[in-house]
């Protein structure tokens, strides 16, 4: 199998392997089991320790530390699954006959920008509530025309 991408080539190739290979590795039962075996042992060092300061120091500073670090690893991951299914919904927009191309990459778009998509859209929804077929339209253009055309045929003794 050949690989995608070749990490050697990359000096950030071992962190992006690393990375990945942590995330995967956190998010198992093996660590969970691992996280939960850490603090029974810490709990049972309590009395050796005379419950003081250093013993709640340790966990204290231990989880600190791997929370830090813990969610830059979570951003990372939900940064790329979200970079990945935009690519994959542009993908659709972009081969779905009917769909509005103004959809691709939408999420690179200012806050504005997305609120007036947001608005145009709301409008669709609005004369598709009113139309009995929520699918016969793609755009609010079209769902207008359509929407004054059915309007225009259901009132007797208008003709076309």
């Amino acid at each position: 199998m050949a690989r995608r991408h070749d990490t050697s080539r990359s000096g950030s190739g071992w962190l992006e392997h690393s990375a990945r290979m942590v995330t995967a590795w956190t998010g198992s039962s093996q660590a969970f089991a691992a996280a939960v075996g850490v603090i029974i042992v810490w709990a049972l060092l309590g009395p050796i320790f005379h419950f003081s300061d250093t013993w709640q120091l340790v966990i204290n500073t231990g989880t600190t530390i791997v929370t830090f670090l813990m969610v830059f690893l979570i951003q990372r991951s939900q940064n790329k699954d979200s970079q990945a299914v935009h690519l994959k919904l542009n993908e659709i927009v972009a081969v779905l006959q009917g769909a509005s191309n103004r959809l691709i990459n939408v999420e690179d778009l200012t806050e504005h920008e997305v609120a007036t998509l947001h608005r145009h859209y709301q409008t669709l929804v609005e004369i598709a509530k009113r139309d009995t077929t929520l699918t016969a339209s793609h755009s609010v253009e079209e769902a207008e025309t359509r929407s004054a055309h059915k309007r225009a045929r259901r009132r007797p003794g208008l003709t076309e």
